[in-house]
C-alpha cells in the first residue's frame, strides 16, 4: 500500500513543481493551452513548450481576399509555400517568410492552347526533380500537372483498367511523386491504398493499402466462414479497411496516415518501394493515449490523423483532427512534443487541414479558420531536437549534454532519460545506464546495460570469483563427507532388527 501511494505521489509532485515552472514561463503561459507530454507510466504531465504560435495568416493579410477552406500547404524547392484554396479554386504562392504572394493560379493552358481553370483542388505537391506541380483537381477529377508558370504537361484520369473498378469514383484528395516521376494518390472513399500511376500517366495499380482492424468480430467471422457454404460467404458482409487520409514522401519511403475514429490498426505507416510497413510489427502509438471524451456525443473520440507532415530533420509530425493537436515524434516514433488545441485563439485550430515544416518551424491550414498559423521553436524545443539530430546520427555521447540540459528544464521527459541511457550505455558506464533506462521505463537499454555491467564486474572479480567458486565446491565437498560419514555411524550403531528375531 505504501509502494502504491508512493508511485502515487511521485508523479504528482512533479507535475506540481513543473506546473510552477510554467506559470512563470512566458512560452507556456502565451499558449491557449496547457502544455503537456507522457511520462514512463502514460501519464499525461505538465511540460515544457517545443513551439509557441507566432502568428495566424490570412488572405487579407496577404493582400488576396479571403481564403476559402484552404485545404493542403506545400513548401517547395523554390523556397515558396503553395496553398491549395479549396473554395477559391485556386493554388496561392507565396514566399518562404509568407508576407508576399508570389503568384495565384487560377488559370493553366493545357497543350492544345485552351485554358481550364481547377474545381476544388485539394492536394498540392512540386517535384524538385521534374520541378513540376501535381494538383489534386478534385471535383474536375483529374489531377493536373504543370509547371511552375501555369502550363499544363498533362493530366490523369479515371482509369480504364478493369483492375481499378468502373463503378469506383476517382475523386484526387492527396498527390505526391517519387523522385522517379511515379505518382501517388490519394481518393476519396477508396480502401484499397493509393493509386499508383507510372511517368506517363498509366495506371499501375494500388499502393500501401490498410490492414483490416482484427476485431473479435471478425476473428470470429473468419472461423465460422470455415463452415459456411459458398452462397452464405457470398452473402456476408465484407470487412474492408480503412482508407488513407493523406500521405507524404521522404526519400525512398512513402508515410501514410490514417483519419478513422475506429481504426487503430495503421494509423501511420513507413512504406517501402514495394508497399511493406516498416512500422507494422512495431507497438506505436499515435495522438493522445487517452482518447478525448465529447460530452456532445457522449463517447471517448479516437485520434483522427489528418496530415503527416516528415521534416528535414526525420521528426514525424502528425495532425489529430479530433483534438486540434500536433503530435512530434522522433524517426525512432518517440514522442518528443504536443502542440496546439481546439480553440479560437491564436495557437487553436477550429478544424485543422494540413501542415507543413520549414527548418524550425511548422504551418497548419485551418478550413473553417481560413488561416494559416505558423508555430516557431522555443529555446527547449531547439536543444531537444539538437540532442535528437546527434542521438538519431549514432552520435550519443555527444548528445550526452544537450539530454541532460533538456532533464534540468523537464525533470519528467521520457525521451530525454532514453537518450542519457544510450549514451551512458554507449561510454561504458553501464550502472548509470541503467539507472536512466529504469527511469525511462526502456527496458531492452536496462539489459543490455546490465549485461555489461556483469561482464565487468567477472573481469574485475574474476580471482576471488574463481576462489570462491573453490572454496564452495570444497566446503561443499567436505559438508558431503562428513554428512556421509554421520549416516554410516548411525547405520553401524542401529540395532539389528533381524539377528533379534532369530536369537529370541
Amino acid at each position: 500500500m505504501k509502494k502504491n501511494l508512493l508511485n502515487l505521489a511521485v508523479p504528482i509532485l512533479s507535475a506540481v513543481l513543473i506546473s510552477v515552472s510554467l506559470t512563470v514561463s512566458d512560452v507556456s503561459a502565451a499558449e491557449p493551452y496547457d502544455v503537456y507530454n507522457y511520462d514512463r507510466w502514460g501519464d499525461a504531465i505538465p511540460s515544457q513548450a517545443g513551439y509557441i504560435a507566432e502568428r495566424a495568416v490570412s488572405g487579407f493579410d496577404l493582400g488576396i481576399g479571403a481564403m476559402d477552406t484552404p485545404s493542403d500547404i506545400f513548401f517547395a524547392f523554390d523556397d515558396n509555400f503553395y496553398i491549395a484554396d479549396t473554395g477559391n479554386n485556386r493554388i496561392i504562392a507565396v514566399n518562404g517568410e509568407f508576407d508576399n504572394v508570389v503568384r495565384i493560379y487560377d488559370s493553366f493552358k493545357m497543350p492544345d492552347g485552351t485554358e481550364t481553370a481547377l474545381k476544388k483542388p485539394m492536394g498540392i505537391y512540386v517535384s524538385e526533380e521534374s520541378q513540376l506541380m501535381y494538383i489534386a483537381d478534385n471535383e474536375n477529377s483529374r489531377v493536373l500537372i504543370c509547371d511552375l508558370d501555369g502550363n499544363a504537361v498533362s493530366e490523369i484520369t479515371k482509369p480504364a483498367s478493369g483492375v481499378y473498378g468502373q463503378k469506383r469514383t476517382f475523386l484526387p484528395q492527396r498527390v505526391i511523386a517519387d523522385k522517379a516521376g511515379n505518382v501517388y494518390v490519394v481518393l476519396n472513399n477508396i480502401t484499397t491504398g493509393a493509386a499508383m500511376f507510372s511517368p506517363d500517366g498509366e495506371f499501375t495499380g494500388f499502393y500501401g493499402a490498410n490492414r483490416v482492424q482484427p476485431t473479435a468480430e471478425i476473428i470470429g467471422n473468419f472461423f465460422s466462414n470455415i463452415f459456411m457454404s459458398e452462397k452464405k460467404r457470398a452473402r456476408r458482409v465484407r470487412n474492408v479497411p480503412t482508407g488513407i487520409t493523406s500521405f507524404d514522401i521522404d526519400g525512398d519511403f512513402i508515410f501514410t496516415c490514417t483519419s478513422s475514429s475506429t481504426q487503430t490498426t495503421d494509423i501511420v505507416k513507413k512504406l517501402n518501394a514495394a508497399g511493406h510497413n516498416i512500422f507494422a510489427n512495431m507497438e506505436l502509438a499515435f495522438g493522445d493515449y487517452t482518447p478525448m471524451y465529447d460530452t456532445s456525443q457522449n463517447k471517448l473520440l479516437a485520434p483522427a490523423i489528418v496530415d503527416i507532415d516528415i521534416a528535414e530533420d526525420g521528426n514525424i509530425n502528425c495532425l489529430d483532427l479530433t483534438t486540434g493537436r500536433i503530435f512530434q515524434y522522433d524517426e525512432d516514433c518517440n514522442l518528443l512534443f504536443i502542440t496546439g488545441t481546439k480553440s479560437n485563439q491564436l495557437g487553436g485550430f477550429k478544424q485543422p487541414s494540413a501542415l507543413e515544416t520549414r527548418d524550425n518551424k511548422l504551418y497548419v491550414t485551418d478550413v473553417l479558420k481560413d488561416t494559416i498559423t505558423i508555430f516557431t521553436e522555443t529555446e527547449f524545443g531547439k536543444t531537444v531536437h539538437e540532442a535528437s539530430a546527434l542521438h538519431n546520427s549514432g552520435y550519443y555521447e555527444e548528445a550526452l549534454e544537450p539530454w541532460l540540459e533538456v532533464l534540468k528544464r523537464d525533470g519528467n521527459y521520457r525521451r530525454a532519460y532514453l537518450g542519457v541511457a544510450a549514451a551512458k550505455l554507449r561510454a561504458g558506464e553501464y550502472k548509470e545506464a541503467m539507472k536512466y533506462a529504469k527511469l525511462a521505463d526502456a527496458g531492452e537499454i536496462y539489459n543490455k546495460a546490465f549485461e555489461g555491467w556483469r561482464m565487468n564486474f567477472v573481469k574485475k572479480n574474476f580471482e576471488v570469483i574463481v576462489a570462491a567458486v573453490i572454496i564452495i565446491i570444497i566446503a561443499s565437498a567436505a559438508i558431503k563427507y562428513k554428512l556421509k560419514k554421520q549416516r554410516a555411524g548411525l547405520a553401524a550403531n542401529k540395532p539389528n532388527d533381524k539377528a533379534k528375531t532369530t536369537k529370541s
